[in-house]
């Protein structure tokens, strides 16, 4: 399984050459520099632990120091472990964006957007309450009874006001328009969790459809700005 971490930057749209629309996710995909090494023998799994984006020494703890300065880096912003078991990489390495390449389906992983405190009605939909004829119940969650005489509870799981967004979110079998490594960009075909500037990463989908996924060639604007086109 291949995975990378990246940074949501936005959504765009490509075109192929038959005049095909892709509307597309921009993902800045910087080197991940290996930290550590897990192995089954060591750690009981394989991964590899990974850095991402550079940041400040005077920003770092003592402790962080250390494992940057063992893998003979610079130190990163955000660290994240990766399963990785079709390539072997030691420490120091650099994981880049060319692993991917078009056409190949990923799982994106990230967090996603934070809404804030919502009530029922607007987090899961439910109808709103009468809103004439002296009736003044509108907007509340309803009744919270679930089986009358036997029950006197509320069961775990009921659908309640509270706070929506900002949790972990996967989406599967997402295909990759292109790989621009000159630009460190990835695009994904659709859209991926997480608001912009977010990190998410980017792995080998773990559910793949059968039939790949057929990414027709894209336009090269600079060609053909240059050929007066």
């Amino acid at each position: 399984m291949k995975s990378i971490v990246g940074r949501k930057m936005g959504m765009t749209q490509v075109f192929a050459q038959d005049g095909t629309m892709y509307p597309v996710t921009v993902v800045e995909v910087l080197p991940n520099v290996v930290l550590q090494v897990k192995t089954v023998e060591t750690d009981g799994y394989n991964a590899y632990k990974v850095g991402y984006e550079d940041k400040k020494e005077q920003r770092c703890t003592k402790v962080e120091l250390g494992q940057f300065k063992a893998a003979n880096t610079t130190p990163k912003y955000v660290l994240k472990e990766l399963a990785n078991d079709e390539q072997t990489y030691a420490v120091g390495d650099e994981i880049k964006v060319d692993i991917f390449k078009a056409g190949d389906v990923v799982d994106v992983v990230g967090t996603s957007k934070g809404r804030g405190f919502l009530g029922a009605i607007q987090r899961y939909g439910y109808h709103i309450g009468p809103k004439g004829h002296g009736s003044g119940y509108h907007r509340g969650p309803g009744s919270f009874a679930t089986n009358g005489r036997t029950n006197n509870r509320v069961h775990p799981g009921k659908k309640m006001a509270g706070h929506e967004g900002n949790e972990r979110v996967t989406i599967q079998n997402l295909t990759i328009v292109d790989v621009r490594p000159e630009m460190n960009a990835i695009l994904v075909k659709g859209a991926i969790p997480g608001p912009k500037k977010s990190i998410v990463v980017l792995k080998t989908a773990s559910k793949a459809y059968e039939v790949k996924p057929v990414v027709k060639e894209l336009v090269n604007l600079t060609k053909a700005e240059a050929q007066g086109e």
